[in-house]
């Protein structure tokens, strides 16, 4: 899905500026201006539309074009030769590709999640715990292997010493897994503490115990062939440790460290 965030009129210039300076404090809050293409992992939807509204009332010649989807379909995406700024990943393994490939200027981790199973309202399946989603009956659907959430959720069935889970469906990610309970194509899914918050009312969540959790660590970074990079620095910036890990706290994600 792709999200922009037009220009709005006003007397300051919508040129990129060309000032290197990547702290967003103060004056170099003017390097956050001209187009960017900013490549997240599905679970930072809401937290990165939220920091979007907040930079529109400080950066009005910003324009922020995003695509959310899973970290492995947004990396090889990049691969091919996707023109984009930055990029935002639920995993470290993913953003790794592009370190090795030399893609990428050193990431900065900005915020880590949690696992958590959700269910619909009312828990009719009386769902409590992972060993609950092996149960006969129980309609289980998982992020697939290749996305960091189904990674993760495979991870906390080991931690839990239980056999690996047989999920009837595998999404390519995290938020078509969420779907699939709202719709009513799922009984229980594995899912990310901050999709249970942003799903509301839609659902009901049960938590994973922490010695059975396992904790997704979101790095970000500049790609080398941005063609706006002092604006895509300050932006990373701005999501690592200006106003933005504000915003990633108040939608659920955990601090850095």
């Amino acid at each position: 899905m792709f999200l922009v965030l037009g220009a709005a009129a006003c007397g300051t210039s919508s040129k990129p500026s060309t000032s290197s300076s990547t702290t967003v404090s103060g004056s170099s809050h003017s390097a956050l201006s001209g187009p960017l293409n900013v490549f997240a992992a599905s679970s930072l939807t809401e937290a990165f539309k939220a920091e979007q509204a907040n930079l529109k009332t400080r950066n009005s010649g910003l324009t922020l074009t995003f695509n959310f989807a899973g970290s492995q379909a947004l990396v090889t995406q990049i691969q091919q030769g996707a023109d984009i700024d930055v990029f935002a990943s639920a995993d470290t393994k993913n953003m790794k590709k592009l370190e090795d490939a030399g893609l990428v200027d050193p990431p900065k981790t900005f915020a880590r999640n949690k696992l958590e199973i959700a269910v619909a309202p009312g828990n009719p399946k009386h769902i409590t715990s992972l060993a609950d989603l092996e149960k006969p009956g129980v309609t289980l659907v998982l992020a697939d292997v290749s996305v960091p959430a189904g990674k993760y959720a495979r991870q906390a069935f080991t931690e839990a010493g239980l056999p690996a889970p047989k999920p009837v469906s595998d999404e390519l990610d995290v938020k078509s897994v969420l779907s699939k309970l709202t719709l009513g194509e799922a009984d229980a899914v594995v899912v990310y503490v901050t999709d249970v918050k942003a799903a509301g009312d839609k659902v009901e969540g049960v938590t994973i115990p922490d010695a059975q959790n396992v904790v997704a660590v979101y790095p970000i970074a500049v790609l080398k062939a941005s063609k706006h990079a002092a604006a895509a620095a300050a932006f990373v910036e701005e999501i690592a440790t200006g106003g933005g890990r504000q915003v990633l706290q108040d939608k659920g994600f955990l601090p850095p460290s």
